[in-house]
């Protein structure tokens, strides 16, 4: 059973752009070969890490998006593990999401259709009249009443 997940993996900042496409060129053939499919593959670029990871503080980011099944994806975790240069990886499924946001989408789209239409615009609103204030009433203090 073929599912998506989205793998993002964090590349050491001292390895050349030529070696990052080889090793996103090695993780693709890897997927293809236990018969999934890579969707999409985005260079995020180099940004600064939230907290030191082996002694670096920024990194390459790369964004792979996989349909595929579950040994696919665990050997493709493996091979990210024993790979050096990658210094940080997560994979994430992400299929039931996307099912959970189409099936919002659909609701929305039951919800509008079913409100009535408008048949006349409402006509704007009226500005309030002014009202007179009354001038506030002196009140004068009454006199203690006498201790016994």
């Amino acid at each position: 059973m073929s599912r998506l997940y989205e793998v993002m993996f964090i590349v050491r900042p001292d390895v050349v752009e030529e070696e990052v496409d080889k090793l996103i060129a090695g993780f693709t053939a890897n997927v293809t070969n236990g018969g999934g499919v890579v969707k999409t593959v985005e260079k995020m670029g180099r940004r600064k890490l939230a907290y030191m990871v082996r002694k670096f503080n920024d990194g390459n980011y790369i964004l792979l998006t996989v349909e595929a099944g579950g040994p696919v994806v665990l050997e493709l975790e493996r091979r990210l593990r024993v790979t050096e240069p990658v210094i940080k990886f997560i994979t994430v499924r992400i299929d039931e999401e996307e099912k959970r946001l189409a099936k919002v989408k659909a609701l929305r789209g039951v919800r509008r259709s079913s409100l009535p239409v408008a048949a006349a615009p409402t006509p704007a609103p009226v500005a309030p009249t002014p009202v007179a204030v009354a001038a506030p009433a002196v009140v004068e203090a009454a006199e203690p009443a006498p201790a016994v």
